[in-house]
């Protein structure tokens, strides 16, 4: 209890760090975002239209330690401020309606890469010296080595533009209307085919090597030896003794991946003009939508603590030593 506990403290200490330097991130850099937005109209705009509009977007004269509490109480509030390229919509709408994409696309491309690439890892391990073990992980470090938006293109222009098979852009047909409809869920999948198999393509040889690399290390544990000793079943080893030891590494990459899909798949939403979290962190640098960039930030941010502190407590439940300690 104490251990969670523990842990429950930093990740409060990390969140208040968070917020505290994205607030003062975009203060202490040259200029300031309010001079940004209003150079944008070139002196189009009277004083009076001018504090409307610092109203409407948060920002305010007041002293710093001043508008800190009031940046913190909003937050607390779940009040992010008004995006400017999206304006009149406040930044937890434009951030609601993306991160339903977001986490579809990287969730289940991380889902099936990480379960692929774990379990491929396992036999490729416990066959070391097979087929398996020799063609695929020199196979996946090559895939793998590609760089990213390039292996996406290539994706996109080929499979998509080329053979036309699949969509070449956004999240399902401009012409269906969003509905829990087999025609319009089948636009989705169809959809989701192309920029998840770049994500699972390209990062599931860095599971599959992590796993086949840390189960064959266990297989030389003593344990191993005396699970054969008493007669164990071949798969009860293989799965219930040699797996579940050398899947923690992997569990604390997961939690890591989990936390980054929020952000992390920037490019391949650009390329393929996914309107998840990514396309629209592009949309605010471009269009210096300082209050959604913040609100992204924190987004981002708190997606990796939440995230690891899962993966503090899954933990707990697998790892005897931690609740011994």
């Amino acid at each position: 209890m104490q251990y969670i506990l523990r842990r429950l403290g930093f990740y409060a200490l990390a969140a208040w760090l968070s917020i505290t330097i994205n607030f003062f991130l975009p203060r202490l850099m040259p200029g300031d975002p309010a001079s940004v937005i209003f150079a944008r109209f070139r002196g189009q705009l009277q004083p009076e239209q001018i504090q409307a509009m610092k109203e409407a977007y948060g920002l305010s004269d007041a002293p710093l330690h001043i508008q800190y509490i009031q940046y913190l109480s909003s937050v607390l509030h779940g009040n992010l401020g008004t995006s400017i390229s999206a304006f009149p919509a406040p930044v937890t709408s434009v951030i609601a309606t993306s991160v339903m994409w977001t986490l579809l696309l990287g969730g289940s491309a991380l889902l099936i890469s990480f379960t692929l690439g774990n379990v491929l890892g396992i036999f490729s391990a416990w066959k070391r010296g097979g087929l398996l073990d020799n063609v695929l992980p020199p196979l996946l470090i090559f895939v793998g080595s590609f760089p990213f938006f390039w292996l996406a293109l290539v994706a996109l222009y080929f499979l998509g533009f080329k053979f036309g098979w699949f969509p070449l852009r956004h999240a399902y047909s401009d012409k269906l209307q969003m509905g829990w409809t087999w025609e319009f869920v089948g636009s989705v999948f169809q959809h989701l085919i192309l920029p998840a198999g770049a994500i699972i393509v390209v990062s599931i040889g860095g599971w599959v090597l992590g796993m086949r690399n840390t189960m064959i290390n266990m297989l030389g544990e003593d344990f191993i030896t005396m699970a054969e000793a008493k007669g164990l079943s071949q798969n009860r080893i293989m799965f219930n003794y040699a797996a579940r030891n050398a899947l923690l590494p992997n569990i604390t990459a997961f939690g890591m991946a989990l936390g980054f899909v929020l952000g992390g798949q920037l490019i391949v939403e650009t390329v393929f003009s996914y309107p998840g979290l990514g396309y629209q962190l592009t949309k605010a640098v471009s269009s210096l939508d300082y209050p959604l960039m913040q609100g992204l930030f924190l987004m981002i941010t708190f997606a990796v603590l939440g995230a690891n502190l899962i993966i503090d407590m899954l933990y707990v439940r697998l790892d005897p030593r931690v609740r011994a300690s």
